[in-house]
């Protein structure tokens, strides 16, 4: 069965860094792009980053851009998220999934907790 488990959350200072991971399984991991979301309290998921199947192409929210960087080690089944100069507002629940802008499987995992606070 499809499952995504995302790890390396936190609570961090503004301004502070963190690198998030997303081990999938279940399907064939090199054949799928691969997208972040994150849901804050009270709102809507949103996507945050996409990678291609092979990283060749790569899009970011523009809430996000210039601070978030993704990518993907297929030989380890494994999406990441490095998150530079984090900001209250990226306060949320991160999400992996399959695909772009929509989530291909119906799965979810836990997420992982981000909270910046100072």
């Amino acid at each position: 069965q499809v499952q995504f488990v995302e790890s390396g959350g936190g609570l961090v200072q503004p301004g502070g860094s963190l690198r998030l991971s997303c081990a999938g399984s279940g399907f064939t991991f090199i054949s799928f792009p691969m997208t972040w979301y994150r849901q804050a309290p009270g709102k809507e998921r949103e996507w945050v980053a996409f990678i291609s199947n092979t990283g060749g192409t790569i899009v970011y929210a523009d809430s996000v851009k210039g601070r978030f960087t993704i990518s993907r080690d297929n030989a380890k089944n494994t999406l990441f998220l490095q998150m530079n100069n984090l900001n209250p507002e990226d306060t949320a629940v991160y999400y992996c999934n399959a695909g772009f802008k929509s989530a291909l499987y119906s799965n979810w995992g836990q997420g992982t907790q981000v909270t910046v606070s100072s």
